[in-house]
């Protein structure tokens, strides 16, 4: 075996538009006769329909778990094509290490999990589960992000700023040009979806911004409390909201916590109306990404009218939930919202 031969079979994204996803209403429609996770599945998939026809409606997507690598990312493009998305909050990993890397050129790859990882650690391969990815590449995809700090003016940018940043970047570099059309970056940077990543340095994006700042007296930092003001204007500019959340951890907890938020700061605002997770966690050891939408409603962060948890993995999920959305065809009334627009001549600016 050769680095080459290992990395050979590419990851390719599932697409909903396609004929093959054209019966799912009526699959969802049987699930719901169902029990366990295929009614909650057709359940969640029914409220986020909801959701995406009421078009007073802000919907929030948050992303956790290694997604875009496993082959999801076209799944959240067609979303934003058709309005159901308004705002993201991801882990940076989603957004940095797999949606960037892949529009600088790089791949996924089809791995296993019963790899030699010795071996894969002496060619440089990093494996997640069943996908590898090539090191080497991933070095220039931090490499690139130290380089958009560096061309920055040295102060404090929210990790939503920093994202246009690299949005206007790929903009600006044609030889990506085959590239960064099938970026999630990149579509939010042309469509001003604003793009949040509180944990902005857990990811390779911490690699390049360490660089930068080592390098660089005078440096940029990323400003996670900007982050939260961001994110919590929105929500006040928004008033009705609604959550999808693949996976839990920080996205979700970032994204229900805006309600407090705005309380905290004087602003009368509604609970999320619409609340629906998708998520292979356990809710009994009392952490966030597991713990139901009804518990939170005890914090007053989700309503309980229309909210779903759906115990079930995110490749099986995820794609039949967004397809039921796309394939009845309520987004048809969404407008783009372009909160980034708002935002960039807000007080967080300031």
């Amino acid at each position: 075996m050769n680095k080459k031969s290992l990395l050979s079979d590419e990851i390719k994204h599932i697409d909903i538009k396609t004929d093959a996803f054209k019966g799912v209403p009526e699959q969802i429609a049987a699930m719901e006769e169902m029990s366990f996770q295929a009614r909650n599945l057709a359940r969640g998939a029914k409220i986020f329909d909801l959701m995406v026809r009421d078009t007073n409606c802000t919907v929030l997507l948050t992303l956790a778990g290694s997604l875009i690598s496993a082959g999801l990312k076209r799944v959240i493009l067609d979303m934003i094509d058709t309005n159901m998305v308004d705002g993201i909050v991801s882990t940076g990993a989603n957004i940095v290490d797999q949606d960037f890397f892949e529009a600088l050129g790089f791949k996924h790859y089809k791995g296993t999990p019963f790899a030699d990882d010795n071996l894969l650690k002496e060619m440089n391969i990093d494996r997640i589960y069943d996908t590898y990815i090539d090191e080497d590449e991933l070095r220039i995809c931090d490499d690139t992000i130290a380089k958009i700090a560096g061309s920055l003016k040295p102060e404090a940018y929210s990790s939503r700023e920093f994202i246009v940043e690299m949005g206007k970047y790929l903009d600006d570099h044609d030889e990506y040009k085959g590239y960064r059309e099938e970026s999630i970056v990149y579509r939010c940077f042309r469509k001003a979806v604003p793009i949040f990543v509180p944990a902005f340095s857990d990811c390779s994006a911490g690699f390049g911004l360490v660089h930068h700042q080592w390098n660089n007296e005078k440096h940029i930092s990323i400003d996670s409390a900007k982050d939260f003001l961001e994110l919590t204007q929105l929500k006040i500019n928004a008033d009705e909201t609604g959550l999808l959340m693949v996976g839990g951890g920080v996205p979700k907890n970032f994204a229900q916590d805006i309600v407090v938020s705005a309380e905290v700061l004087g602003e009368e605002v509604k609970m999320h109306k619409y609340a629906v997770q998708i998520t292979v966690a356990d809710e009994r050891d009392g952490a966030l990404s597991g713990s139901t939408l009804r518990e939170a409603h005890s914090w007053g962060k989700v309503g309980t009218n229309h909210e779903q948890m759906i115990f079930a993995e995110a490749t099986i999920a995820f794609p039949l939930l967004a397809a039921y959305a796309f394939h009845t065809g309520g987004f048809q009334g969404r407008r783009e919202r372009r909160f980034n627009d708002m935002l960039d001549n807000s007080k967080a600016k300031v």
